[in-house]
């Protein structure tokens, strides 16, 4: 869903759509969007029925998902906006106060693109929604030690459906390995001495062949399938504070 960009004109704003069970939290965030350049608030969900029926009327680029809502949790929402035809275009930005394991990994496996705390700073909180917006991936520093974490927990060799790397080509595999360690795609193509042009044709075919929406679900492929372990995993840091998954 990438605005149309004309030469002279100013660009689309980022638009987003809120969904908090909080109605006083909703506000605050809905004029901490509209009051930061670049970015509007274009609607708000107080669950997450409601969350993903907005999401596939208003097309947003951006949604910023609360975890704990009453009847459809941000998590089954966010597996619903992902998987839509309706809603390809749209990324989710998990927002919550709880940063357990199993809500990061499951935020995660249903197709979240990043991962923040609610006592994150507005400023980081601002960069992430424009960060997941351009493609990226994000995820807060205390929610990937825990990931790591849980990574390390499990068997080696071990496999969640769909995370087998049968098909891959050893180029393949090494790309993917490099992609869960934290490079870039300008990262990759300088240690591969290929152009980047060829690297985003690999990155598309990973995507492809793993059924993964973005680049973090191709890391937890690489996790699950023990092409990586969590004790050689590198992160490249933000200016945010956070990790960024490019």
């Amino acid at each position: 869903m990438e605005p149309i960009r004309v030469e002279g004109a100013v660009s689309e704003p980022i638009r987003v759509l809120v969904a908090d069970d909080q109605s006083l939290l909703r506000g605050s965030f809905r004029v901490l969007i509209d009051t930061a350049p670049g970015l509007t608030a274009v609607g708000e969900a107080g669950n997450g029925a409601e969350a993903v029926e907005s999401a596939r009327r208003l097309c947003p680029d951006v949604v910023l998902m609360d975890i704990r809502m009453p009847g459809m949790d941000g998590i089954e929402a966010t597996r619903n906006i992902a998987r839509s035809p309706e809603t390809a275009g749209t990324r989710v930005l998990i927002l919550t106060t709880f940063d357990l394991d199993e809500y990061v990994y499951g935020a995660l496996r249903a197709g979240a693109a990043g991962f923040l705390l609610k006592d994150t700073s507005p400023d980081v909180l601002l960069a992430g929604i424009r960060t997941v917006a351009a493609g990226e991936a994000l995820l807060a520093p205390s929610v990937t030690r825990r990931l790591i974490a849980e990574f390390a927990r499990l068997p080696h060799g071990h496999q969640a459906p769909g995370s087998s790397l049968d098909d891959l080509t050893e180029r393949e595999r090494e790309i993917l390995m490099l992609v869960a360690r934290g490079l870039s795609n300008a990262d990759i193509s300088e240690y591969l001495h290929r152009s980047t042009g060829t690297v985003k044709t690999y990155i598309g075919r990973l995507l492809t062949k793993l059924g993964a929406r973005d680049r973090a679900q191709l890391v937890i492929s690489a996790y699950e399938s023990g092409l990586v372990s969590a004790a050689h995993q590198s992160t490249t840091p933000s200016k945010g504070g956070c990790t960024t998954i490019r």
